[in-house]
């Protein structure tokens, strides 16, 4: 591959990442403004800080996926609301790459949504961890129950105050109402595949 190609696919995935904050941010401020609610009364709900939502809202930023996940719950849709536009898609046998949405979030995590399944309260994505990256700053929590599998490299996963370092091969779980964080404290970068149930 040449670097003109490898700048154009660069650029592809710049526009589509844009594209898709862009949308996160407008369905949020959608739901948020359909109950009524201010950016201060979805922070106080969430724990996600007021200016960092209405960067979220802007398309400017990218909640964590954590907290994706908890302003989904604090606005009472699923995940899924925030980022599929056409759930149908979703439906089908197999899921192509062309399908698939890919999200950086604000800690700079490259997630690629292989299937959300609404029927089944299941999210199935493959999350890239680039050194010095994680899932959120400080470990939090919300509904739900997390399978993770290392693919490549290692990563430090915190659970109520306790570090579990997991590498290739490894398999973690655990209740997502316990307060996780997930980070990669070394110096490559580290893939996962990661299930999400939405109950518990």
């Amino acid at each position: 591959m040449n670097i003109a190609t490898k700048v154009q696919m660069t650029e592809e995935i710049t526009e589509t990442m844009a594209a898709t904050l862009a949308t996160i941010g407008e369905r949020v401020r959608n739901a948020r403004v359909a109950r009524s609610m201010t950016l201060q009364d979805l922070a106080d709900v969430s724990g996600v800080s007021p200016s960092m939502l209405s960067l979220v809202e802007r398309g400017r930023a990218s909640p964590s996926i954590g907290s994706l996940i908890v302003i989904a719950g604090a606005l009472g849709v699923a995940m899924s609301d925030l980022i599929i536009a056409d759930s149908s898609v979703q439906e089908g046998v197999v899921v192509r790459p062309a399908d698939q949405r890919v999200i950086e979030t604000a800690e700079h995590v490259v997630r690629r949504l292989l299937r959300e399944d609404r029927k089944r309260a299941v999210s199935i994505a493959v999350n890239e961890y680039a050194p010095d990256t994680g899932s959120a700053l400080t470990p939090l929590s919300h509904a739900g129950y997390e399978f993770g599998f290392v693919l490549e490299g290692k990563l430090t996963v915190e659970i109520d105050g306790a570090s579990y370092k997991i590498e290739k091969g490894d398999l973690i779980s655990y209740s997502s109402r316990r307060q996780h964080r997930i980070w990669n404290h070394g110096r490559r970068s580290a893939r996962t595949l990661w299930f999400n149930l939405g109950n518990d």
